[in-house]
C-alpha cells in the first residue's frame, strides 16, 4: 500500500491550490497572503473576469504553482470562485511534484480537477493518468488510466 503517501499529497496539493483563490472568508479566516508574479494583468470589471498571462506564479505557504495563463472569475466581493490555469501547470506542495496541461478550480463546487495528462511525482515514486479529481471538501482523489511505478523498500535483514 505505498501509494498512500502519493495520493495524500495529491489531495494536500487540491486543497492547498485551492486556497490561494479562496479569501479568508472561505478558509476560515486564514489571511496569509498570496505572492502572485505574471508578465501581464487584464481585469475585466463588468464581466467580473481577470486573466493573468505570461510566467504565471502563485505561491502561499508551501504551495507554489506556475503556468503561462491564468483565467479567474470572481463575485461581486472580489472572491475568485472559478480559476483555471493552462499551458502547463507545474505545481509543488511538500515534496510532491505535480504536472499538467490543464487545471480547474471550482470553488463553489469545492472541485479541482488536473486534466490532459497528469503526472505526480514523490521521492522515486511516480504516478501518471489522464486526469485527476479532488474533492476540496473530503480531500477524496479520483484518477483516471492510472499508471505508475512506486518503489518498494528493501525488507530489513
Amino acid at each position: 500500500m505505498r501509494r498512500a503517501p502519493l495520493a495524500v499529497g495529491l489531495a494536500i496539493l487540491a486543497v492547498s491550490a485551492a486556497a490561494p483563490l479562496a479569501t479568508g472568508a472561505d478558509t476560515g479566516g486564514d489571511s496569509e497572503p498570496v505572492d502572485l508574479s505574471a508578465d501581464h494583468l487584464e481585469v475585466d470589471l463588468e464581466a467580473k473576469t481577470a486573466l493573468l498571462t505570461g510566467h504565471v506564479k502563485l505561491t502561499r505557504g508551501p504551495l507554489a504553482l506556475g503556468c503561462p495563463r491564468v483565467e479567474a472569475r470572481y463575485d461581486h466581493a472580489a472572491h475568485v470562485t472559478w480559476a483555471r490555469g493552462s499551458g502547463g501547470v507545474v505545481a509543488e506542495i511538500k515534496g510532491v511534484h505535480a504536472e499538467a496541461p490543464e487545471v480547474e478550480v471550482d470553488l463553489a463546487a469545492r472541485s479541482m480537477e488536473l486534466r490532459g495528462g497528469v503526472r505526480l511525482a514523490r521521492g522515486e515514486g511516480v504516478l501518471t493518468a489522464e486526469k485527476a479529481t479532488i474533492n476540496l471538501a473530503t480531500g477524496k482523489v479520483t484518477m483516471n488510466d492510472v499508471k505508475g511505478t512506486i518503489p518498494v523498500p528493501k525488507p530489513a535483514p
